[in-house]
């Protein structure tokens, strides 16, 4: 009788406890990831004319090779790291260079123009990861640097310069989004980690001059990247998002003067030369969306 009764309170227990375990799977946060990808960071491209335009280089069909495997490495690995949805945006040249036959089924791609500034971010998403992304504009030693356009020579935000990965950095931290890993040469790590020490980074090559440089074999570039990938996502809790306060300056200086009407005159936007445009924000968003806006 005593050993049914222990038995039986043991039972009970045990089913309590796996009561307990699901209800906690259906209500945690599922754990969606963003990943912004380009081409010049992608291991083996040094040239952008010979490599990086769409439908006219002689090596773009092999470099949209390269791109997808990076991806799909980094898709293997945030899943293993335990991300449950994973959407891939095609950010370089008008969006058309990853493909619905080729990219990792477990993913959904984000593809075409135009889309958003803001790239339809938003509080759900539980990490932002950049794939093949490259140094700003001026960055020595950095393969293939430029911020957005060539024609764009610095961009400050607050003081601070940033590129395309630090604007992106900035965006997702103000929707609290930490980004978590990143992959590109050695220079674009070293911006990213200027901003995100935390985080995790791949670098695929190093570069002597601005279009050549030392590079992994591209089975050894997915290989770290899916290790990376992983680890950045099991250290997730670790990684907390850019915090960025109050009013924001967007400082533009580019390398020509922009061709009128280029630039749109509102509230907030103040032209300080030829070359020179300041957009102010309540937030960065604000001023950010008022930069990217034309």
């Amino acid at each position: 009788m005593k050993f049914t009764f222990h038995f039986r309170a043991a039972l009970a227990l045990a089913v309590l406890a796996a009561l307990a375990v699901s209800a906690a799977a259906q209500t945690a946060k599922p754990k969606k990831v963003f990943v912004i990808t380009d081409l010049e960071g992608v291991d083996g491209i040094f040239d952008f004319n010979l490599q990086c335009i769409p439908w006219k280089s002689p090596l773009y069909p092999e470099s949209r090779k390269l791109l997808t495997g990076e991806v799909n490495a980094a898709v293997a690995g945030l899943m293993a790291g335990g991300a449950s949805q994973v959407m891939v945006y095609d950010g370089h040249y008008g969006g058309h260079n990853l493909s619905a036959l080729t990219i990792d089924p477990r993913a959904t791609l984000l593809a075409g123009s135009p889309v958003s500034p803001t790239l339809g971010l938003n509080p759900t998403y539980s990490a932002l990861v950049f794939i093949g992304l490259h140094a700003m504009a001026g960055t020595r030693g950095a393969i293939l640097p430029h911020s957005f356009t060539w024609n764009i020579q610095n961009i400050w935000v607050n003081g601070i310069r940033v590129g395309e990965i630090g604007a992106r950095v900035m965006l997702a931290g103000e929707l609290g989004i930490p980004a978590i890993m990143l992959s590109g040469d050695t220079a674009a790590c070293k911006e990213f980690h200027a901003l995100v020490p935390a985080a995790d980074c791949a670098p695929v090559k190093t570069g002597v001059s601005a279009t050549a440089g030392t590079t992994l074999s591209h089975p050894a570039a997915c290989a770290l990247i899916r290790k990376d990938a992983q680890l950045a996502m099991e250290r997730l809790d670790e990684i907390k998002p850019y915090s960025m306060k109050g009013p924001a300056e967007v400082k533009v200086e580019f390398a020509t003067e922009p061709t009128p009407p280029a630039i749109v005159q509102q509230p907030g936007v103040e032209q300080v030369d030829g070359r020179t445009w300041i957009f102010r924000g309540k937030t960065f968003s604000d001023a950010w969306l008022k930069f990217r806006s034309f």
